[in-house]
C-alpha cells in the first residue's frame, strides 16, 4: 500500500521544461501547421479523386498560357512560374530574417522582413491578376497553330475541350459581324478590316474558313470550383502571413524583441511562412503540372 501511495504522489513532469525539448510557442505552431496540413491534404485528395474520375480534364498548358502586358501570346505556365519564383524568394528572405534574429541584428531583421512582405504582396498581386483574367478576360482560341484574340462568345472557356465543326458553326451564327470580320481578316488581307466589318453577317459567315478554327467548349465545372477554392484558401494563408510579418516588422522596429533579449517570434512566423511556401509546391504540382 505504501509503495502504491508513493507512486501516485510522484510527479513525472513538473512543467518546468517541455518533454519535447522545444519552446512552448514553437511547439504550438508545429501543432497548428500539422492540423493545417491535414486540411490542405483533404482538399488536394478530393481534387485528385474528382480529377482522375473524369474522362476529360483541361490541359494546364492551354489554361495557364497568358502573361500580363503580352496580349494573348502563348506562354504556357510562364506566369505561374514567376509566381512560384516570387514565393520561393520570399522564403529565402524569411530565412535571412530568422538568421539575423539569431544574431540579435535588429536592422537585418527589419530589412529581410520587409523584403518578405514585399514578396508576399507581389504574389498576391499576381494571383489577383490571374483570377481576374480567368473570370472576366477573353481567352485565346487556337487558329492555324498560333494564338489570336477571339470574342468570348466564340471561345466560351479557357479550360474546355475542342469542339467539332458543327458546334463551331453554331457558335459563329451568334457571333457579331465585327468578330467575324476579324476572323476573315486574319487569313484574307484582300479587303481592309473596315470593309469586312461593313459586310452582311451571312456573307462574312461564308468567308470564314471553319476548318482553320479550333474552338473550345466549356470544361468541367469541378475544375473551376477546385481551382478557385484551393488557390483562394492558399491565398488567404499568404495574406495572413503578410499580416503576421507586418506585425513582426513593427514590433522589431519598436525594439520589442531587443528588450526581450531574443527573436523567437520571428522564428515562429518563419515556420508559418515556410509552410505556406511548401503548400504552394503541392498546389502548383496538382493544378499547373498534372
Amino acid at each position: 500500500m505504501a509503495t502504491t501511495a508513493t507512486m501516485h504522489q510522484t510527479k513525472w513532469w513538473s512543467g518546468g521544461k517541455s518533454p519535447f525539448n522545444v519552446e512552448y510557442g514553437k511547439l504550438m505552431m508545429w501543432y497548428f501547421l500539422m492540423s493545417d496540413t491535414f486540411t490542405f491534404g483533404a482538399f488536394l485528395i478530393s481534387y485528385g479523386t474528382i480529377r482522375f474520375s473524369q474522362n476529360f480534364w483541361p490541359n494546364p498548358g492551354d489554361v495557364f498560357n497568358t502573361f500580363p502586358f503580352t496580349g494573348e501570346a502563348n506562354l504556357p505556365l510562364a506566369f505561374v512560374s514567376l509566381m512560384t519564383f516570387i514565393l520561393i524568394m520570399s522564403s529565402v528572405t524569411m530565412v535571412l530574417a530568422v538568421h539575423e534574429g539569431h544574431h540579435g541584428n535588429k536592422k537585418g531583421v527589419v530589412k529581410w522582413l520587409a523584403w518578405t512582405i514585399v514578396g508576399g504582396l507581389a504574389f498576391l498581386s499576381c494571383q489577383a491578376w490571374e483570377w481576374t483574367h480567368m473570370l472576366t478576360g477573353e481567352h485565346p482560341t487556337l487558329i492555324n497553330g498560333h494564338i489570336e484574340m477571339i470574342a468570348q462568345t466564340v471561345t466560351h472557356s479557357p479550360w474546355g475541350r475542342h469542339v467539332d465543326q458543327g458546334a463551331i458553326l453554331d457558335a459563329l451564327k451568334s457571333t457579331s459581324p465585327d468578330v467575324l470580320a476579324k476572323l476573315v481578316y486574319e487569313h484574307n488581307h484582300t479587303m481592309s478590316l473596315a470593309q469586312l466589318t461593313a459586310l452582311p453577317h451571312d456573307q462574312l459567315m461564308n468567308m470564314v474558313n471553319i476548318s482553320e478554327l479550333h474552338i473550345r467548349e466549356a470544361g468541367p465545372v469541378a475544375f473551376g470550383g477546385f481551382f478557385f477554392g484551393i488557390t483562394g484558401f492558399h491565398g488567404f494563408h499568404v495574406f495572413s502571413g503578410v499580416i503576421v510579418n507586418l506585425i513582426m516588422l513593427i514590433m522589431t522596429n519598436n525594439g520589442v524583441f531587443e528588450r526581450r533579449g531574443h527573436y523567437l517570434m520571428i522564428e515562429k512566423a518563419g515556420l508559418y511562412w515556410h509552410f505556406v511556401d511548401l503548400v504552394w509546391v503541392f498546389v502548383f504540382l496538382c493544378f499547373y503540372l498534372i
